[in-house]
């Protein structure tokens, strides 16, 4: 796939974004509004063209610190819980303000692991999460640390972000950090350190250049951003790691600033598709001819100028089915437009896409590397 090799930013559809305590909340314990006006300024942009986003924020319990005057070293358990509940309020309030200026509204949602793990609330989580989506809304979901007990000990927002992406099938997992990505030494200790750009499969080599964070308030570190990674890549989403400290981090990448990539390879491919298989698709669907049947069973993408009619109404990112002349039901993908704009491209040229819609998107409808043909529904 063109896009792993040479990886853009607008190339994808459902993206999760992980902001680090570090960034959203300084040494002073105070949020940084400018910075984060300029990450919402990013995630406009984002939503303009289309694209879903979801943002796991971390920074709860330091913003809540400075409300309630908890400045003393080591709190305790219920302190950290006390200072989540008023940090939460807090943080929303400024995500809110910031993507304000947008006419973007945010929808707090708070997990934790059990969440991810328990099979019914796993599934109304993710409902919950693709409704806040259809209504233009952006979740913004953090830990709930009020009632989390090992969560605020050991657990961390850089597994919490993989957990989200995997589950609303993700295909992008974007780690705002502190540092420029992987080194394969700790570069404030070691002068011949040499940053890593890609990585296509994550090994026990990768984790051994992984060093322990220094951050003030993050619990992370390297090493659980590694983990979040194989997470995502084991279930075909991609991962970036960056840093975040500049202004308009997200827009940067797509400037190629220094970052690693983690991009899945062929195994992980296969378990993207068997997750569009297992996805419920509520009457959305493509009508194509008989000609485009034919070209996608021999590995071509669906390409605008292929659609004949649609069905339903959907979002970009979300699973629709293929039929063929409205009776073969030929496979599910997932679509790169929403049915709206897809009413308005449907037979043109790929090269007009622009033109019609007043912004660039994908060239497809549905890459083959997220189409499933011959599925039986």
């Amino acid at each position: 796939m063109e896009t792993l090799n040479n990886p853009n930013i607008r190339d994808f559809n459902q993206i999760v974004i992980k902001i680090g305590s570090s960034l959203l909340v300084g040494e002073s314990n105070q949020l940084q509004t400018e910075w984060l006006d300029s990450v919402c300024d990013d995630i406009a942009e984002m939503h303009k063209r289309g694209q879903s986003v979801i943002i796991v924020t971390s920074g709860a319990i330091s913003a809540g610190i400075e409300s309630l005057g908890l400045y003393k070293k080591d709190l305790r358990l219920e302190e950290k819980q006390a200072a989540a509940a008023a940090g939460q309020m807090k943080l929303t309030q400024s995500y809110q303000s910031s993507l304000d200026r947008h006419k973007l509204n945010v929808a707090q949602v708070l997990l934790t692991r059990g969440d991810t793990e328990d099979r019914r609330r796993y599934l109304n989580s993710r409902e919950t999460l693709k409704a806040l989506l259809r209504l233009n809304a952006i979740p913004l979901i953090n830990e709930n640390d009020t009632v989390a007990t090992e969560e605020i000990r050991f657990g961390d927002n850089d597994q919490l972000a993989a957990y989200v992406a995997v589950m609303m099938n993700a295909d992008l997992c974007i780690l705002l950090s502190d540092v420029d990505g992987l080194y394969t030494k700790d570069p404030s200790s070691f002068n011949d350190a040499k940053h890593v750009a890609k990585v296509y499969n994550i090994d026990e080599e990768h984790f051994l250049m992984a060093g322990a964070t220094r951050s003030k308030h993050g619990t992370g570190g390297m090493q659980t951003k590694l983990l979040a990674a194989e997470i995502c890549m084991n279930s075909g989403c991609n991962v970036v790691i960056t840093n975040g400290k500049i202004r308009n981090p997200i827009t940067l990448l797509d400037q190629k600033k220094i970052s690693t990539w983690f991009l899945t390879n062929a195994e992980s491919k296969k378990a993207r598709k068997k997750w569009i298989l297992s996805n419920y698709i509520y009457g959305n669907r493509v009508i194509i001819g008989k000609s485009t049947a034919d070209a996608l069973q021999n590995g071509c993408s669906l390409l605008p100028k292929d659609i004949l009619d649609v069905e339903g109404s959907f979002r970009r990112g979300d699973t629709v089915e293929i039929v063929s002349n409205k009776e073969t039901v030929l496979g599910k993908g997932l679509s790169a437009f929403g049915s709206e704009d897809i009413k308005l491209i449907m037979g043109h040229e790929s090269g007009k896409i622009e033109k019609i819609l007043g912004f660039k998107g994908r060239s497809e409808i549905i890459h083959i590397d997220d189409l499933v043909i011959d599925c039986k529904s």
